[in-house]
C-alpha cells in the first residue's frame, strides 16, 4: 500500500482516497467507498458497474445487489474497498506502458511465421 504520498515509486496511486461524501449530502463521511463489479449471465469476467458507500462489506454487497442487478442481469458480484485499489498514473502512461529499448522480442512482430504452421 502506498503511504504518505499520492504516488509511489512506480507511479501508482490509491484510487479511493478522495471521499465523494459532501457535508449535507446525507452520506455519512464515516462510511467507506466501495467499488462494485458485476458478472453478467452472458459474460465471463466481472465489469466495473459503479461505486457506493456502505458501513461494512455485507451491507455493501446487499446494496450492490439492489442497485446494480435489478433486472436479473448479474450472476456474481464483487465489492472492493476503494482504498484497496491501486491505479497507474495516467500522466506517466508513456514510461509505464512502453517496452524498454532493446526488448523487441517481447512482441510477436519480432518473429516470422513458419510456412508449415497453419494456425499461428
Amino acid at each position: 500500500m502506498v503511504s504518505g504520498s499520492t504516488t509511489g515509486d512506480d507511479g501508482a496511486k490509491p484510487v479511493g482516497t478522495d471521499s465523494s461524501a459532501q457535508p449535507g449530502s446525507g452520506v455519512s463521511a464515516a462510511w467507506p467507498l466501495w467499488e462494485v463489479f458485476v458478472r453478467s449471465s452472458r459474460g465471463l469476467s466481472h465489469v466495473h458497474a459503479g461505486s457506493l458507500h456502505a458501513p461494512d462489506a455485507d451491507m455493501a454487497l446487499r446494496n450492490a445487489r439492489d442497485l446494480y442487478t435489478r433486472r436479473n442481469e448479474g450472476v456474481s458480484l464483487w465489492v472492493v474497498p476503494a482504498e484497496a485499489i491501486i491505479s497507474s498514473d495516467p500522466d506517466a502512461k508513456g514510461q509505464f506502458f512502453e517496452s524498454p529499448q532493446g526488448k523487441d522480442y517481447r512482441h510477436a512482430t519480432y518473429y516470422r511465421k513458419s510456412e508449415g504452421v497453419k494456425h499461428l
